[in-house]
């Protein structure tokens, strides 16, 4: 409804083209703020919410390399780490070009 906004506030939602899931619990402060980042670069994810679900904890796990913590955030397959890894990243300017690649 405001998209015409989002280039006022540095967001380019059409510039994203990266098939992003993301795993999270409901109430986890490091998955709202991770999720914040990605909703404010206009990000469309698939998120995964695992709360007390012990077979997805596992299943993101053997994707995360063995990492148990939440969030674990995946890009294109890639798998990027937790809140921390996307915001330095993004503060790298990594972030956006991985974004804006296609998914395979």
């Amino acid at each position: 409804m405001l998209d015409f906004l989002n280039p006022l506030f540095g967001r380019h939602p059409e510039r994203v083209k990266a098939n992003v899931k993301i795993y999270t619990w409901q109430t986890c402060p490091y998955c709202i703020r991770a999720k914040m980042l990605l909703w404010w670069k206009g990000v469309r994810f698939t998120e995964y919410k695992i709360d007390g679900d012990t077979a997805a904890r596992t299943k993101m796990a053997e994707r995360a390399n063995g990492r148990r913590s939440v969030p674990q955030i995946f890009i294109n397959n890639q798998h990027i780490g937790g809140c921390d890894d996307i915001y330095q990243l993004d503060t790298n300017a990594q972030l956006d070009p991985l974004l804006a690649q296609p998914s395979i």
